[in-house]
């Protein structure tokens, strides 16, 4: 069975290259495992680690190249809506502060149905109707569409920068120690050294101490 291993973004899905449709539900598109059909009946094996969603549009990639598209399916909605504007936003705060995924629109609030949801946005003074539509709720701060494939292989990012490494090796090729991974503190060589040793004459680190000091001692005798 072929296996879908990334996530294609909306902006970059190309027509041609979609072999088939799938339709989900929001925990459906939330879900990164599982066996799936298409609408037109292509098995796949839906391995995606870590993802941040699918929406409406997005495609997933499998292993030959082809795509298959993602509709966001119709479900069970509450829709909360509000003759004063303030109370709808309110209602919004409430709802963020439980961590409920919620869609905004101009002028209504759409949450999955839940009787406990439904209490709070009465209570808010909002008038609350089941409805059945797609659900897209806004997605966390962390999720970015910047539009190309986002491989999912399970390999960590962990870098292992512990600087209290002991440096072997000449350093004398001049390599940069900024490693661009937005280091708050400088790594010039001295500072880079002092968090894992002082260097002295025989302290074994390898390196030449090349000091440089002037002692200037000069002695008038």
């Amino acid at each position: 069975m072929l296996r879908a291993t990334a996530i294609v973004r909306k902006p970059a899905v190309k027509a041609d290259k979609v072999a088939d449709t799938v339709s989900l539900d929001h925990e459906g598109r939330s879900r990164g495992q599982g066996v799936l059909r298409g609408e037109a009946g292509l098995d796949f094996l839906l391995d995606l680690d870590n993802t941040s969603g699918l929406n409406d549009g997005d495609a997933v990639k499998l292993e030959d190249g082809r795509l298959v598209q993602v509709k966001a399916a119709p479900q069970r909605l509450l829709e909360i809506r509000a003759e004063n504007p303030v109370r709808l936003v309110k209602a919004a705060y409430r709802l963020g502060g439980r961590h409920a995924p919620v869609e905004l629109t101009a002028d209504a609030l759409y949450v999955e149905e839940d009787a406990a949801l439904a209490e709070m946005a009465r209570g808010q003074g909002c008038t609350v109707t089941p409805v059945m539509r797609p659900f897209q709720p806004e997605r966390g701060a962390d999720a970015h569409d910047c539009g190309h494939d986002h491989h999912h292989h399970g390999h960590s990012h962990s870098h292992g920068h512990s600087h209290g490494h002991s440096h072997s090796h000449d350093h004398a090729h001049g390599h940069d120690h900024a490693h661009a991974h937005a280091h708050a503190h400088s790594h010039s060589h001295a500072e880079a050294h002092a968090q894992s040793h002082t260097h002295g004459d025989g302290c074994g680190c390898g390196h030449e101490h090349h000091h440089g000091h002037d002692h200037g001692h000069k002695h008038g005798h």
